[in-house]
This record gives structure tokens, sequence and C-alpha cells, in this order.
């Protein structure tokens, strides 16, 4: 974050030096690359009250398109980090369940996005602050790993519930956040938003114990049950809950820079008209005039 905020300096500095020159504003644009970094914070069977302070990180960057001085756009790829584990538990059944998870993840999403007041009719002078909303859709690659002495070992093949999930489900991605104009080509934004997701199986934990004797090997008994210490008989006994599903919130600091070309290109340096300008006509030499 610190890194982040030191790239935001440098940038906003750069950007200032080259809004010097009217040529590098007066061209229309329409197109925004967006890079951010934040933290993620996953909920489910193996989450706690706590972790709200302990996030793990994230990154992303995409391109956002401007329809209309309002509405707009976007298109972004996120690489984050989820963790969960009963060790931090202030229940001890979950202690002695003992079961955790890390996963390394990739997102993929398309959102629409509104702002809660218009852009001008040029870029450059859009508001120095707004805030924003948006929801979409997406699709999210996870593969959730745990660690038996000293080895990561990735949980879905190992099926340690004896269920065979995919690691790929849609994502609704939706929430808020608002943005400060620093310079005639970049924002700075911060965002919050949750994803809701339609698997439980993101920290592997979701039925019951399966029949440990139906389970592939001796590494998936073992990371199907980590009970400290072991009861007699654990099958059938509840190791998650079915009937809330898994989700995760991402927390962002986003550099917006508006790139420069126009999509909807007109002719005349304004946004979002297609119609060229009616105030030029040519003279009886064949010259361009006002």
């Amino acid at each position: 974050m610190r890194k982040l905020l030191v790239l935001v300096v440098l940038v906003s500095i750069a950007e200032a030096a080259v809004a010097q020159s009217f040529y590098a504003i007066r061209k229309n644009r329409s197109l925004i690359a967006v890079v951010g970094a934040g933290t993620a914070t996953y909920f489910g069977e193996l989450s706690n009250p706590g972790d709200y302070f302990d996030a793990k990180p994230n990154i992303n960057v995409g391109l956002q398109y401007y329809l209309n001085t309002q509405i707009s756009v976007r298109s972004e790829i996120n690489w984050f980090v989820l963790q969960g584990s009963d060790a931090q538990a202030d229940d001890n059944s979950r202690k002695r369940r003992n079961l955790s998870f890390k996963s390394n993840n990739i997102e993929f999403n398309a959102v629409g996005m509104i702002n809660l007041f218009a852009n001008g009719n040029r870029y450059y002078r859009r508001p120095y602050f707004n805030v924003y909303g948006f929801g979409g859709v997406g699709l999210l690659y996870f593969n959730p790993k745990a660690e038996i002495n000293g080895k990561w070992h990735a949980l879905q093949p190992l099926q340690t519930e004896g269920v065979k999930y995919s690691r790929i489900t849609p994502t609704i991605p939706f929430g808020l956040g608002f943005r400060v104009k620093s310079g005639p080509n970049l924002n700075v934004a911060f965002e919050v938003g949750y994803r809701k997701i339609f698997t439980d199986y993101l920290d592997d934990v979701s039925t019951v114990y399966p029949v440990q004797a139906s389970l592939s090997s001796d590494l998936a008994r073992s990371l199907s049950v980590r009970y400290n210490p072991v009861p007699a008989d654990v099958e059938g006994l509840q190791r998650g809950n079915p009937s809330s599903v898994d989700g995760y919130m991402m927390a962002n600091v986003k550099l917006e820079y508006y790139l420069p070309f126009d999509l909807h290109d007109n002719g005349n340096g304004r946004m979002y008209s297609r119609k060229r300008s009616a105030s030029y006509r040519y003279n009886k030499r064949g010259g361009l005039r006002r």
C-alpha cells in the first residue's frame, strides 16, 4: 500500500508537467486504464470476526469506457489471496476441528458503473470529486490448499468430503467507491466491493465427513480429518455449513488514467456526441473555416 501511495505521488507530478501542454488535453479521451492494489477478505466456515484486520493482498488491472457523461463499463483481472483457519477461532469446537486453507485466486469481471455526478462534455471538465456504484458479473478460479508436514497440497483433487467440485465459479461483484481528480488525465479512487459466488467450496469445507475408507489416499484422509485429538468415528459428522455460501470482499486504491485517444472521435473534442460540429464550413478556395 505504501508503494502504491508513492506511485500516486510520482504519477501526479508527471501529470502536472504534461498538463502544461494544451495539446495534451484538447483531444477528448473516453478510454481509461485502471490499476489498483488493496486487500481481500474471506467469509465462510473458516472465517473469524477478527479477520477484517487480517486481510490478504490483491492487485488488479483493467480498462474502463464511458458510454455517456454518467455511465461507464469496466473490465478487470484481479489476483488475490484468501485464507482461513480454525486455529484463531474463539469456539473450542472449531479449534478441535482444526481445519485451514489458503488459496491464490484469479477473477475476471465486467461491471457497469454509474457516477453520482455527471462528467462535463470534455473529459478534463469532470468533477474534482465523485461517488459511484458498480455491479456486474464475473468468473473466479480458486484453488484451496492446506499444509501438512511443511508442504502445501491442493485440496480439490483429494475430494476431502467425497465431493468433486469445480474450481471455477460465477461471481456477482457489486460495491461503492469514490474518486478524486488529481490532474487532467488522472483520478485516484478508493473502492470497496463484495463478491457473491455460487459455490460453498471456496475453502474446501461444506458438508459432512465422508466414509474415510472411500477416500483415495492416506493424504486425503489426513487432510479430511484434522481433529485434535482425533475422535473415534467422524463419519457423517458435520464438517461445514452447506446452508451458507462462501464469499469475499475487496478494498482497493486505484489509479485511473485517461488514455490519449477517443473512441467517440467526433471531430470536435467533445465527449459522447457522434455528430460533427456544424460550425465548420468550406470557403471558395476549398479551405476550412469556421
